[in-house]
């Protein structure tokens, strides 16, 4: 038994005789395990707090990055909440109507912060599937919560937990099955007990076969559009035979199901021998965390998981598999035919596996360097030759990019129409920056300096209860037990040599190159299995491949990063310098803006966190006449944050954020972090604001990307669905197909210019500064603004307010059809119009009405 103290939690570690290794967390604000009066008084203002609540979207059209970072989750995620499109469709037109619904759906549950958590992890995953059912592993994460001995009623615990304000999850990777939940804390101990049986005497009636064997195919369709698994899935056919990589991790209902009856394998007794083979107490890792005392927790954890079964068997080990790519088809280029608009390279290396390195992190360092955005990166020189628009680089740390058998390395560019064309330059700029690396070797200031510095001023606040036990229970699998709270974020360690061997092997002999572009339709006659993906496959071009071979020239505009301005040194709590309110008030107005300003009094520390540190709107005459306004109002926005790409890295690095968006209205600036170097951020924000210019290629590069965007969120139900609702709600709204036609016929600079001209001679500027700052520092903002600009005032400062159809008090029906025609998925939305609503409740005479929005 082990008791340490951090984050004001006190944890304690304990192995149980069936060999469960459990961790148990519980705040020392509240050892008597009941509430004080603080906690009391904070459930009344939870939707303060960050994590519950966010009261601006985002508007407008954003630039995609080429990330499909949502979908690059592991197979059986049942989360319902993972949208992570707004990358794609940020937009804040329908802040105001969805908001309202969500902030209520939040006070309801409650913040986080007040709930009580659980996670448990199994050292199984799919790469133990056998060869004969694909998925087997994902299936039994969901079987298993079918009911059990003691509680057969199959939906009875996800009943149990929304019923009390909860909710669960799972997901199966390939060498790690996590299940966690969360639950209003005095009915955690129940439902600890009911989650357990999962483990102890799960039911896995045959019965529910059929119908869960429907859920995992229904989660295979949903992940087939994804262009991000579909590269996932072609980059493991890769993998030599025999190689559990080459494993069809997802499962479907033909591998499950119909082709397991025509080879008479019966699926229940394996899904049964599975259970017993891997779900084993020795095999498992647990989190809790609750008010209660650890004593409490521990008498718990003891009674309820004791009886979890333990074979003696050893855990499956896949260590001793030699490298899965060391293959003649794995050094070629590959030309792969996306499902969105998009250009985008990717470069990939092989690596042995790193996971023991975890103190090193020579992954990290690499990715650090690579991935940089600053003067002297690639991206910035690839962006001063109009060749892309972003990059990122390093190793996902999912259990397909990093396991016991091999580690990924790539570094992934998104290409511009003229950086499609100049591929091969993309990646030899790529390879010179890398060679670069090898022959300066490790240097300690770039490992420790920055990094370091930041992540000690984060650690201090951990994450959401259901989030931070899911991550220890996967720690408590890789990590010493020193390092379970720490292990996955800090560099503990400089081993210069073992950064060096990581380095070493990233040369462009070893490096697959996969590119992806609608262009390349045609010229792909080879098929991936289970996606469907065409590709082609071919030799790199006989030029490159040689001067790669060769000992190439360094860049002399390549660089190591320069010194960090914008991190935080000064984290002391200002002296507040006026009378502390409840909420946010106007503590300066004039003709040309206002500012309100609230001084942080719950979170006591030095930065925003409450909703956010800072918020202006720049608010302009109405800019909905026509679609083409809007358009231009991407545009311009969009580039703005082209050109704050690279002066404004630095920030983002230290830890400082900040966001763009194009409001129905005008612009809004978000800027959040430490406080000490934010007005840094901020006015360089507004002097990039004041002095924008663009060059023709510019122009150009960002309205051929925009329609991309557009287009890739006309392809997605999810967020078509989405457009069409707010087209029909909203007064006076263009729909999506409106502003991309009007980007197809074609902008003028001519008419940006304008366009940008008449924006920022006339505006009304509203901000909101929260957190630690004082009232005078606050102020500063606003006449920083003001004296930058120059700008006249808006004739009517107050907009005419948000508009919203009313709609006819019967049910309405509007059927759409998906505009890609290769997606199997459907999206239904059903909204609820309720009128009359106010503070204290729904008016008596209030009505509501229906409309579904269907996309198929």
């Amino acid at each position: 038994m082990n008791i340490f103290i951090a984050y004001n939690y006190s944890f304690r570690y304990i192995k149980l005789q069936n060999g469960l290794c459990a961790l148990l967390i519980s705040d020392l604000n509240y050892l008597d395990g009941a509430p004080t009066s603080s906690e009391e008084e904070e459930d009344n203002d939870d939707d303060d707090s960050e994590e519950c609540s966010d009261e601006y979207d985002d508007s407008g059209a954003e630039i995609e990055d080429g990330r499909e970072d949502d979908d690059e989750c592991d197979a059986g995620d049942e989360s319902e909440d993972s949208d992570g499109d707004n990358e794609d469709f940020n937009d804040s037109d329908d802040s105001e109507l969805e908001e309202l619904a969500e902030k209520e759906e939040t006070r309801k549950r409650g913040c986080s912060e007040k709930q009580s958590a659980a996670a448990l992890c199994v050292a199984v995953g799919s790469f133990s599937d056998p060869e004969d059912l694909p998925g087997l592993a994902h299936f039994l994460e969901h079987m298993v919560f079918m009911g059990s001995l003691k509680y057969p009623d199959e939906n009875g615990f996800d009943a149990f937990l929304k019923k009390h304000g909860g909710g669960d999850n799972a997901s199966t990777d390939c060498e790690r099955t996590v299940f966690q939940f969360d639950v209003q804390r005095k009915y955690f101990k129940e439902a600890l007990d009911r989650w357990a049986q999962f483990f102890i005497h799960p039911l896995m009636i045959r019965d529910a076969i059929d119908r869960e064997v429907e859920a995992v195919d229904s989660e295979y369709q949903l992940a087939r559009p994804s262009d991000a698994n579909r590269k996932e899935m072609l980059f493991g056919s890769l993998a030599r035979p025999g190689h559990p990589m080459k494993k069809f991790f997802w499962g479907n209902a033909d591998t499950l199901k119909h082709e397991p009856k025509m080879n008479n394998i019966d699926t229940y007794t394996r899904l049964r021998e599975f259970w017993q083979r891997h779900y084993s107490a020795h095999y498992m890792t647990l989190v809790v965390q609750s008010k209660e005392t650890l004593d409490t927790l521990e008498k718990w954890v003891t009674e309820i998981f004791s009886e979890i079964p333990n074979n003696g068997l050893p855990k499956p080990s896949f260590g001793h598999l030699t490298q899965p790519f060391d293959t003649p088809e794995f050094h070629k280029l590959y030309r792969v035919v996306p499902i969105r608009k998009v250009h985008s390279l990717t470069i990939t290396w092989a690596l042995p596996p790193q996971e023991q390195y975890y103190r090193v992190k020579p992954l990290h360092y690499i990715s650090w360097l690579v991935g940089h955005e600053g003067k002297g990166s690639v991206l910035s020189f690839l962006r001063k030759k109009f060749w892309a628009l972003a990059l990122y680089g390093g190793n996902g740390e999912t259990g397909f990019e990093q396991n016991s058998t091999y580690s990924i390395f790539s570094i992934s560019v998104t290409l511009t129409d003229e950086g499609y064309k100049h591929f091969y330059e993309v990646a030899h700029v790529v390879f010179q920056y890398v060679k670069m690396l090898q022959k300066r070797g490790p240097d300690q200031r770039q490992v420790f300096a920055t990094p370091a510095d930041i992540c000690g001023g984060v650690l201090h606040y951990p994450t959401d209860p259901v989030d931070y036990v899911e991550n220890l229970c996967e720690n408590m699998q890789l990590f010493q037990k020193e390092d379970f709270l720490t292990g996955d974020q800090l560099l503990f360690e400089y081993k210069p040599e073992i950064i060096a061997d990581a380095l070493s092997q990233l040369s462009p002999q070893r490096a697959n190159l996969v590119l992806l572009s609608a262009a390349n339709e045609g010229q792909c006659h080879l098929k991936e299995k289970w996606f469907g993906t065409q590709y082609s496959m071919e030799d790199i071009d006989k030029y490159w491949s040689d001067l790669w071979s060769s000992d190439f020239e360094l860049n002399q505009d390549l660089h190591l990063p320069e010194e960090n301005k914008y991190i935080a040194t000064d984290f002391a709590l200002k002296v507040a310098d006026c009378p502390e309110t409840e909420y946010p008030v106007k503590t300066l107005s004039t003709q040309q803006g206002c500012l309100w300003y609230r001084k942080d009094d719950k979170f006591k520390i030095p930065k925003g966190k409450s909703l956010r540190a800072i918020l202006f709107k720049f608010l302009s005459n109405p800019l909905s006449f026509s679609p083409s306004s809007i358009v231009l109002f991407d545009t311009f926005v969009n580039i703005l944050s082209h050109n704050l790409g690279e002066p404004a890295y630095e920030a983002d690095v230290a830890q400082l954020e900040y966001k763009l968006v194009a409001g129905e209205y005008g612009l809004i600036i978000r800027v959040k972090g430490f406080n000490h170097k934010l007005p840094l951020l901020f006015q360089l924000i507004i002097d990039y604001l004041s002095d924008f210019s663009f060059t023709p290629a510019v122009f150009e590069m960002i309205t051929e990307q925009l329609k991309k965007t557009y287009y890739n969120i006309l392809i997605k139900p999810e967020t078509l669905a989405k457009d069409v609702r707010l087209l029909i709600l909203e007064h006076g709204r263009w729909s999506m197909i409106d502003k991309y036609q009007t980007l197809m016929k074609g902008l003028s600079i001519e008419a940006l210019s304008a366009f940008v001209t008449a924006f920022k001679s006339q505006l009304f500027v509203e901000g909101l500064v929260q957190g630690n700052f004082t009232s005078r520092e606050a102020k500063d903002f606003l006449n920083y603004v003001v004296q930058k600009l120059q700008f006249a005032p808006l004739a009517h400062p107050c907009p005419v307010q948000f508009r919203v159809v009313d709609l006819p008090n019967t049910h309405l029906l509007c059927k759409v059809k998906t505009l890609n025609k290769g997606d199997a998925n459907s999206e239904v939305t059903v909204y609820y119009q309720v009128r009359c609503q106010e503070p204290e409740g729904i008016h008596p005479d209030g009505a509501a009405c229906g409309k579904f929005v269907c996309v198929s």
